[in-house]
C-alpha cells in the first residue's frame, strides 16, 4: 500500500496537499497550521486560517469526513456569534443541512399524561437561523470547501489519517504524529478532534475522572417521507420543527429526550448525565426504544417504524468541563475537545459555539503572528472566547454561583416533597402561565442544576398536575392502517449492530482491570452492550478460579462505536482506531 493509499488519496490529491511521498517517508514535513478533525470547529478553523493566507493542513481519521460524527443535530447561528457556519461558507444552509427549524416544543411527561410548552421565545432568542442536520451529508459537503479553499495556500485535506499525539522537542509542542504519516510540524496546531480528543488527553488540558461531566446521546435516524412529514409536524417543504421529552418514561434517569425533523428522515434520541446511567444501571438502547414507542410519538410516526441508524457519543457538560484557557504552547482546542457544548435544560448548542472557536482560533493565531509572536495565540485566543461571550455561554457565572446551593441533598429533598404535596400542587394550578415562562428565561435555564429534581421530579409533576391526557390511536385505526401489532418495533440491540459499517482493524481499547467492581458499569453503559447480550463490547461472566467464584467482564472491540463512553466509566486504556478503521457513520 502507497502512503497516498493509507491517506485515503490518490497521489494527485496527495500533491496538492504538499504531502508527496518521498516527503512523508523521507523527512517531518512543516506547515504553518495542522488543523486535527474535519467536523464544524475544525472546518471553520481551516477556512479562516486559509482565507488569511496561512498555509494549513486538515487531518481527519475517518473514510470521509462525517463518517466518525454524530449530533442530535441542530446547528444555530447566533445573532451575538462572531462567526457563523454560513458565513465562512456560503450555500451552507442550501447545500448541507436539512431542514429550518422555527417550531420549539417541551414534552413534560407523567405517565398518559403530557404538559406541551411552546419554548419559541427561548429558541428564536440570539437566533438568526437554526437548521437541523445529519453528520455525514454536513461535513462531507463542509470538507470539499475546505480542501479547495486550504490547497490555494499550499495545503489541503487528508483523511483515514489518525492523529495520535503530539511532537515535542525539549518539552514544547512542535507537530503532532500520526498512524499513517511521519511526524508533522506545524506553527498552530488547532485540535478540533471530538469529545474524545487524544490531544487534548495528551497535552493534560482534559480527562475523563468524572462522569458527572459528561452526557451519553444515543439516537436512531429514522425514514420518513417529506409530505408525511410535512403533514404530521404540521409544517412546510422549508419548515421543521423540534420537540423535547422529559419527566417520567425514563427510569428516573436525569436527561431528556429529542425529536428533529430532517428533510427525508427523523433524528430521535436521548441524552442522559452519565453518572447517573450508571447510577441506575440503565440500557442506553432500552431507555431509547422507550421512547421510540411511547404513546405520545404515535402520533407522528403511527406504527411506521424503518431505521437508517443507530449511533452514540458523549457529549461534554460544558458547565462543569469548558477549558478556561484551552490551549497549551502551539495547541488550541476548539469544539466539543474543549468542552465547548451547551446544554442547559432546553438549550442545547454546540456546533455553533465549535465554529466560533475555530473562527476565534484562526483569527489569534493570526493576530499573534502579524505582532511577530505566534506564540501568544493560545493567549490571544482564550481572551477573544471570553471578550466575545462565549465562555459565559458555555460556563455561566450564575450557575457556579447557585450550584452549591442547589445541588445540595437537602435543599433537592425539600424541593420534592414541596412539589408533590397538594400545596406544591396547588401553586402549579395558580402559577401555571410562569411555568412557560420559566422554560423560556435564558436566566434560569442557566441555573439549572443537575438534579433529579430539576430533570425527571418537576417535569413529571408539572404533567400531573397540569397535563392533559396523550391522545393516541385506537386500535381499530391501526388495524386500518394494516399493522398486525399497533405501535413501533425497533429493531433489537443485534440487528442494529449488524446494520451499522464497519472495518475493523487491531483492538483500540484495552482492559485495564476485568473485575466486575472496576469494569462492570460499562456492561449497561455502553451503548452496544446490555446485560445477558453476548454480541457487543462489553459482557460479565462468573468464573470459578481456585474454587472461588469471581464475576469478571471481558471486552470485543469489533462492535465498537467509538463513543468513549467505557473510557469514563470502566478501567481502559482508550484510544481511537487507525485512520479508516472502526465504525463508519452513513447518516451521523
Amino acid at each position: 500500500m502507497t502512503d497516498a493509499d493509507a491517506a485515503g488519496l490518490d497521489d494527485a490529491d496527495v500533491d496538492d496537499a504538499d504531502v508527496d511521498d518521498a516527503d512523508v517517508a523521507g523527512s517531518t514535513e512543516h506547515y504553518e497550521a495542522v488543523v486535527v478533525g474535519a467536523g464544524p470547529g475544525g472546518a471553520a478553523a481551516a477556512a479562516a486560517l486559509a482565507q488569511q493566507g496561512v498555509e494549513t493542513l486538515v487531518l481527519e481519521r475517518g473514510v470521509d469526513a462525517g463518517s466518525k460524527n454524530v449530533s442530535g443535530g441542530l446547528i444555530y447561528a447566533e445573532e451575538s456569534a462572531p462567526y457563523t457556519i454560513d458565513g465562512l461558507f456560503p450555500g451552507f444552509r442550501e447545500e448541507a443541512s436539512e431542514r429550518p427549524v422555527d417550531e420549539y416544543f417541551m414534552h413534560n411527561v407523567a405517565g398518559d399524561r403530557v404538559k406541551t410548552l411552546d419554548l419559541d421565545r427561548v429558541h428564536d432568542r440570539d437566533t438568526d437561523w437554526c437548521d437541523a442536520v445529519l453528520r455525514r451529508r454536513m461535513d462531507s459537503w463542509l470538507a470539499e470547501r475546505v480542501h479547495e479553499t486550504t490547497r490555494e495556500t499550499g495545503g489541503g485535506l487528508l483523511t483515514e489519517v489518525r492523529v495520535n499525539g503530539l511532537l515535542r522537542e525539549d518539552g514544547e509542542i512542535v507537530g503532532v504524529t500520526c498512524d499513517e504519516l511521519d511526524p508533522i510540524r506545524a506553527d498552530l496546531i488547532v485540535a478540533a478532534d471530538g469529545v474524545n480528543s487524544e490531544l487534548a488527553r495528551d497535552a493534560g488540558l482534559m480527562d475523563w475522572d468524572d462522569p458527572g461531566d459528561w452526557f451519553q446521546g444515543v439516537k436512531a435516524v429514522v425514514d420518513l417521507d417529506p409530505d408525511v412529514i410535512n403533514d404530521r409536524f404540521g409544517v412546510g417543504p422549508d419548515g421543521g420543527a423540534a420537540h423535547l421529552f422529559s419527566g417520567d418514561l425514563f427510569d428516573g434517569v436525569r436527561g431528556g429526550g429529542f425529536l428533529y425533523t430532517n428533510e427525508d428522515s427523523l433524528s430521535i434520541g436521548t441524552v442522559f448525565h452519565l453518572d447517573s446511567l450508571t447510577a441506575r444501571q440503565a440500557e442506553p438502547h432500552e431507555l431509547l426504544d422507550g421512547l421510540l414507542t411511547h404513546p405520545l410519538l404515535d402520533q407522528w410516526l403511527q406504527g411506521e417504524y424503518e431505521e437508517r441508524e443507530y449511533s452514540a457519543k458523549l457529549v461534554p457538560d460544558s458547565k462543569k468541563v469548558a477549558h478556561p484557557s484551552p490551549h497549551s504552547g502551539r495547541l488550541l482546542l476548539v469544539g466539543d475537545a474543549a468542552g465547548q457544548m451547551q446544554a442547559q435544560g432546553p438549550i442545547i448548542k454546540g456546533m455553533n459555539h465549535a465554529v466560533a472557536a475555530g473562527g476565534l482560533a484562526a483569527e489569534a493565531f493570526v493576530d499573534a503572528r502579524t505582532r511577530g509572536d505566534a506564540s501568544k495565540a493560545g493567549d490571544l485566543y482564550e481572551r477573544k472566547l471570553r471578550e466575545e461571550g462565549v465562555m459565559e455561554k458555555l460556563r455561566p457565572r450564575r450557575y457556579r454561583a447557585t450550584r452549591a446551593v442547589a445541588e445540595h441533598d437537602a435543599v433537592n429533598r425539600l424541593g420534592s416533597a414541596l412539589i408533590e404535596s397538594p400545596l406544591g400542587a396547588a401553586g402549579l394550578r395558580a402559577f401555571e402561565g410562569l411555568t412557560e415562562r420559566a422554560f423560556n428565561s435564558p436566566l434560569l435555564l442557566g441555573m439549572v442544576p443537575d438534579t433529579k429534581f430539576s430533570y425527571v421530579t418537576v417535569p413529571t409533576r408539572i404533567a400531573e398536575v397540569l397535563g392533559k391526557p396523550i391522545e393516541g390511536r385506537s386500535e381499530a385505526d391501526a388495524s386500518a392502517a394494516g399493522e398486525d401489532e399497533p405501535g413501533v418495533h425497533p429493531p433489537d440491540l443485534a440487528d442494529r449492530i449488524g446494520d451499522l459499517t464497519y472495518d475493523v482493524g487491531d483492538p483500540h481499547i484495552e482492559l485495564l482491570d476485568e473485575s466486575y467492581e472496576a469494569s462492570g458499569a460499562a456492561v449497561t453503559a455502553c451503548p452496544v452492550s446490555a446485560e445477558d447480550f453476548g454480541g457487543g463490547c462489553y459482557r460479565d461472566e462468573t468464573v470459578r478460579t481456585n474454587g472461588e467464584e469471581k464475576r469478571v467482564v471481558s471486552l470485543d472491540t469489533q462492535p465498537c462505536v467509538e463513543c468513549g463512553t467505557c473510557a469514563v466509566v470502566a478501567e481502559t486504556e482508550w484510544e481511537h482506531p487507525s485512520g479508516g478503521k472502526g465504525v463508519e457513520y452513513k447518516e451521523g
